[in-house]
Order: structure tokens, then C-alpha cells, then sequence
């Protein structure tokens, strides 16, 4: 990683707010260069607040933006961080119009030449590209990394028509310990204790809403750019990577926009920007990479991004199971259209008998983290175990085969019962026998004539189903096998559904695994600068003294036939910013199931928040309690909040609630 401190423009920043039509003050913070022409401006728009959770990572790409001449803007979501105003849903209509009145306000400035891009990661990503469908005129350009266009099915509530156990449940726990943290008073002054107490009495758990919605009806419709790509009149550079769950975005984006004015980029990353050097590597120059996006787009400058082939994709090399990688061998490849003429459907036929997949209903612990943020228990385990609990079809690498895409399974079943869950998952298989999870997908029985409708299954009929796994770009080596493993259960990544320990029959006999397989070449003359960022906020992490507890501990009671899955999300410990705040964070879920009782699924979350400024006798904490626990009819979901200032209780809130399990 390159710092950088020198830039061709000196530069400034401001905490302003931004004025909304019904009066509410967003905050936000703007980092120009000192120059007397007004510039372009690129927003960060997003709910994770400016002033503390994501203030590091600000400071190593705005400053960097705004000394290439840009003015570089980061703005709080109405009701989070410093911004007035209430928390609502995720990507909400009057988030998203916010989003549009803080673009118009931009171009308005006189330090702005009217044109306006956007970026971001996740959150940032995802508005990014919805607030371009409502197209307000001076957005021009988009830069959306790990972002989805379909919230059903490429987010984190549902996967192939069955709910996400591990982080429909974990997003929304996290969500409502962040919905519940104080403004700062350092920012907005003696009010903060009113603004906070006024977003506390709105709040309301994410997961009531987002289990009340089990198929892909309006509610997941909202915000999905999927549903009409012209919407768009941006420039949409869609950036992702093979270890992060929104990858196939980049994919269906470089697919179904103009290729005027999209370009995708897909490297071995997890959840992160590309630039961090988080694991697995390798890292990129990617601030340089956008700033040829925005002088293209924003400058008109032509810096030959649009000559870039459609797609830029890493094909990783065979590597052994792990979980954790500093780099990943591999190579570029250029694809000059998508779905892409280099790559071709190889079809590979299931043998033998008839086999009935029953799998215990713990299949899925070695699953990994549904999202790799660069941790060292991140990435599934050898998978031999997983193998062993789910019914296998092999075929030999006899020279080396390159998967570019998304592979299909096509599969003959037969179940006894209405409800249950087919799992595929796909691994490089060495000849010591290791596993290594490749990829996979996920179908929901009942959505297997589309997510719009949940049909129940006719027991006892045979029927064939049809779905994707997640896109991947991976090279089988010769000697290798590729392994197509299909259980009937996956936690805690997929709630099991009623009576599904009954498991399915399989006919491998018209049953098929269809790979996309990409032309090899010999070279690429694809390749990026070293990464480089501004120079680092300062911020401090204090030594402490606990003893640290894993990442992910699997915990078996034998006699009881119980599987307990406890995960440390790792999400910061204790930081201490320059301006004297001291930040604290500790979060742990936890997923529990009996191997033969799909019922016996449970979920539990716990969060706890500190934010404390000792120079202002400040010291708050956010404590919370998430817990989801099923039937074969409710879902039954548990939730606390209690908010402490200087040891007081301000506010202690409990709901319990029975949603019907009608369709994930």
C-alpha cells in the first residue's frame, strides 16, 4: 500500500448540512480542493455515520478524491449519525428521495460545475445505483461495489427462495443496535439526548418487516434496479468480488445495460474495496481505477476506460481448502461482452442409482461466513465433511478447465413431502482428497416456479427443478475432480423448512451439472497500479486485556445431537479517534440446531455499544438482545433494546412477535 501525501491540489474540508424540502438537516462532510473553478462532486450517501463507525475509511479515499480535484462528499442518512430526523427501512422511498434533493443541492453549489457521480460499498453501493433509475440530471456517473440490483434474491434476506438464517438474522440484530446510537454532542450540540430519544420511540426491528415479506412481492421490488436496467442513464462502473455474496450483479449489470456506459470489474475480494488489501488478495490500485471512471464521465477527459473490455474477471487457480488467504494465483481475462463468446455451456450428465438425500440438519456449519470481510475464519473449511453429509457426483479434470460464470444444476427429484430445500455446492477436488468449496446455490422447493409465488410440492411427485449457483471464475487443474455435493439442508445459511428432514430422491438419470467453461489463454494484458490510499485518519486501538474469543466455534453436544455454531463478527473492538471519542463495539451470534429437527432452529444475537467522550462527561451505551426460533407454522422473533447515558436507563424497549411462515 502506497500513502500518498502529495496531490496536484491542495485541499480543504467542512462539516456542513445539507437543508431537505420538509425542513430535516442532513449531515455531511465536504472535502474540496483549493482551486478558484468549481469542480465536479462525488457523494458517499449512507446511514453508518461519518463522524465515527465509517470516518477511517473516509479518510483514505475522500481526501485522495478531492487532491485529484474533486469535491468528495460523505453524507448520514435522515435519523442516523448526526443527520436529523428518523431512522426508517432500508432503502426506503424517502431515503432515496433525500438522496436525490442532497444530488440537486450538490450541483447547485458554487464549488460544483453541476456534474454529480456516486460510489459506495454495500449500503452506499446499493443507493448508489437507485438513486440513478430516478435518473435526477446531474448524476452522471455511478461507481457501486458488492451492491445488488435484486433485493430478494442477491441480499441479505432470502438466497433461491428460502430465508438467509445467518444474516437475514444477523443484519437485522446488527441494524437495530446501529438504528439505537446517540448523535454526538460534540456535532450537534446540547439536543443530542432529544434527537436520540426521538429516533428510540421509532424504532421498530428490520426483521418484522423483511420475514413478513417471504416472496418477491412489491416490498422487494422497491429499490431493485433489476426491474427496469433503462431506468439507469449513468455510467455504472459495478465492481465485486468472487468471495462476496452480490457478485452476480456485476454480472446481469454488464448484461442488461448499454455498453456505452457500463463496465464490470470482478477480482478474488471479499466485502471490502479493492484497495484495502484485506484477504484474499491480491489488492489494486482501485482509487487510481475510479478516478479514470470520473474524469471519463465527470471531466470528459478520455483516459480509455470505455476501450476496457466489458468485463474484467480474475480466474483464481486451484488452491488448497483455508480459511484465509493473503493472495489468491491467478489471472485477468477480458471479456468483450456478456454473456461473453469465450465461454461456452459444458454439460456433465449425474451416473448411477437413484439416492436419497437426507442430510442432518447441521450440514452447513463449515459454511463460512456468508460475508468475508477479510477474517481469518472467513472462508469454508475443507469441505469432506460437508461431502459426506450430501450425496456426490464426480467427474475427472483431464486437462485444465476454466469456470467463468454462473453454473446451473438441473436436477430430477422426487419428495415425500410439500415443503424442503435443495442445496448444490461445487468443489475442486484434490487428489489427497481435500475439498475445496468452489461455489454453490440454493433452491427453495416451493419457488421453484419462480420467487413471486410459493406452490407447494405434490408429495411424491417427480419433477424436475432448475437453478444457478453463484458466479465464480475458478481453474480445475488436470488430475483434479470436479465434485457437485446437493444436500437437502444448510445451516444456519438456509432456515430449514417443516417436515425437510425427510430429505429428497435424487434421479441422477437426466440430471445435470452445467458448467460454463471459458476458452484458456496464455496471457492477459490486463493489469493494475499498486494500491494507494490519503493518509490514515489516526485512529487508535487500546490493548486489551480479555482473552480473545474465536472467530467461529463449532460446539457439538454428542448425547443431545445438538450443533452450536458461535461467531465473533469481528467488527472493531475499541477505537479511540483523534478528537477524543472512544468508540467501543462487541457483537456475538450465535446458531443452534438439532441434527434431526428442522423445528429445533435457533438464533440468537447480542450487541453492545459504547460512545464515550471523556472530555465532555459523555458516556453512552446501546445494548441489545435479537433472537428468531421457529414451529412448523411461526416464525417466533425476540427482540431488546436498552440505551444507558452516564449509567441511566433512558430507554428499555421488548417486542415478540409471531410472523407466519408462509413461503422462505
Amino acid at each position: 500500500m502506497h500513502i500518498r501525501t502529495s496531490f496536484p491540489y491542495e485541499t480543504t474540508h467542512d462539516d456542513v448540512r445539507i437543508p431537505l424540502p420538509d425542513g430535516t438537516l442532513l449531515y455531511a462532510r465536504v472535502w474540496r480542493p483549493l482551486t478558484p473553478e468549481p469542480v465536479p462532486a462525488i457523494l458517499e450517501y449512507l446511514p453508518h455515520r461519518l463522524t465515527d463507525w465509517t470516518a477511517p475509511r473516509d479518510w483514505q479515499r475522500h481526501p485522495w478524491y478531492a487532491g485529484h480535484g474533486y469535491a468528495s462528499v460523505r453524507v448520514d442518512v435522515r435519523g442516523h449519525g448526526n443527520s436529523e430526523g428518523v431512522p426508517g427501512d432500508e432503502y426506503s422511498a424517502t431515503e432515496l428521495a433525500d438522496g436525490v434533493e442532497v444530488v440537486n443541492w450538490l450541483a447547485a453549489q458554487p464549488w460544483c460545475d453541476g456534474r454529480v457521480g456516486m460510489f459506495g460499498i454495500s449500503w452506499g453501493g446499493f443507493n448508489s445505483l437507485q438513486i440513478a433509475a430516478l435518473a435526477p440530471e446531474p448524476l452522471k456517473a455511478v461507481v457501486t461495489v458488492c451492491s445488488t440490483d435484486d433485493r430478494y434474491d442477491n441480499d441479505v434476506h432470502y438466497m433461491g427462495g428460502s430465508v438467509l438464517a445467518v444474516d437475514m438474522h444477523a443484519w437485522a440484530a446488527t441494524m437495530l443496535a446501529f438504528v439505537s446510537r446517540p448523535p454526538d454532542p460534540l456535532h450537534v450540540g446540547d439536543v443530542w439526548r432529544d434527537m436520540w430519544l426521538g429516533r428510540l420511540e421509532q424504532v421498530d426491528p428490520f426483521i418484522h418487516t423483511w420475514l413478513d415479506h417471504q416472496t418477491r412481492d412489491t416490498y422487494w421490488r422497491h429499490g431493485s434496479v433489476c426491474e427496469d436496467y433503462g431506468a439507469i442513464d449513468a455510467a455504472v462502473l459495478a465492481v465485486g468480488g468472487w468471495h462476496d455474496p452480490y457478485r452476480d450483479t456485476v454480472l446481469r449489470l454488464v448484461e442488461h445495460l448499454p455498453a456505452d456506459r457500463v463496465r464490470g470489474l470482478i477480482g478474488p475480494w471479499p466485502h471490502q474495496y479493492p484497495d484495502r488489501g484485506l484477504p484474499p488478495g491480491p489488492a489494486i490500485g482501485f482509487l487510481q481505477e475510479t478516478l479514470r471512471w470520473w474524469d471519463q464521465h465527470l471531466k470528459g477527459v478520455d483516459t480509455g476506460v470505455m476501450r476496457e473490455p466489458l468485463l474484467r474477471a480474475y480466474v483464481g487457480d486451484s488452491h488448497p481448502p483455508a480459511t484465509v488467504y493473503d493472495t489468491l494465483p491467478g489471472r485477468w481475462v477480458g471479456e468483450p461482452a456478456w454473456p461473453s463468446p469465450n465461454v461456452t455451456t459444458v454439460s456433465y450428465g449425474l451416473q448411477g442409482p437413484a439416492v436419497l438425500v437426507r442430510s442432518p440438519q447441521h450440514t452447513g456449519v463449515d459454511a463460512g461466513r456468508f460475508f468475508p470481510f477479510g477474517n481469518e475464519a472467513d472462508l469454508p473449511p475443507d469441505q469432506r465433511e460437508e461431502d459426506a453429509r450430501s450425496a456426490c457426483f464426480e467427474f475427472a479434470v483431464g486437462e485444465e478447465t476454466w469456470a467463468l460464470g454462473r453454473p446451473r444444476v438441473r436436477l430430477r427429484v422426487t419428495s415425500e413431502v410439500s415443503r424442503g430445500q435443495v442445496v448444490a455446492r461445487l468443489c475442486d477436488v484434490a487428489p489427497d482428497g481435500s475439498s475445496t468449496l468452489v461455489t454453490r446455490g440454493v433452491l427453495n422447493l416451493s419457488a421453484r416456479h419462480g420467487r413471486d409465488r410459493a406452490v407447494p410440492w405434490e408429495p411424491g411427485a417427480t419433477q424436475e427443478v432448475s437453478f444457478e449457483l453463484n458466479g465464480i471464475g475458478h481453474a480445475f487443474p488436470p488430475g483434479h475432480r470436479i465434485r457437485l455435493a446437493v444436500s437437502s439442508a444448510y445451516w444456519p445459511w438456509i432456515w430449514p423448512q417443516p417436515g425437510s428432514q425427510a430429505g429428497f430422491t435424487l434421479e441422477p438419470s437426466g440430471s445435470f451439472l452445467e458448467l460454463p467453461v471459458r476458452a484458456r489463454e496464455a496471457a492477459s494484458d490486463i493489469a493494475f497500479e499498486e494500491p494507494e490510499q490519503s493518509e490514515p485518519l489516526g485512529v487508535s486501538h487500546p490493548a486489551t486485556f480479555d482473552e480473545p474469543r474465536p472467530e467461529r466455534l463449532v460446539v457439538r453436544d454428542v448425547a443431545k445431537g445438538e450443533w452450536r455454531l458461535e461467531v465473533d463478527p469481528r467488527y472493531g473492538g475499541t477505537r479511540v479517534h483523534p478528537d477524543g471519542l472512544e468508540f467501543t463495539e462487541d457483537a456475538r451470534e450465535t446458531y443452534t440446531i438439532d441434527e434431526h429437527d428442522p423445528l429445533s432452529a435457533r438464533t440468537r444475537s447480542d450487541w453492545s455499544i459504547r460512545l464515550h467522550r471523556p472530555e465532555l462527561a459523555w458516556d453512552t451505551t446501546v445494548r441489545t438482545r435479537s433472537e428468531i426460533t421457529c414451529d412448523g407454522t411461526d416464525f417466533h422473533t425476540s427482540n431488546e433494546v436498552v440505551c444507558t447515558d452516564g449509567g441511566e436507563v433512558v430507554f428499555h424497549r421488548t417486542w415478540e412477535k409471531r410472523i407466519p411462515r408462509t413461503g422462505g
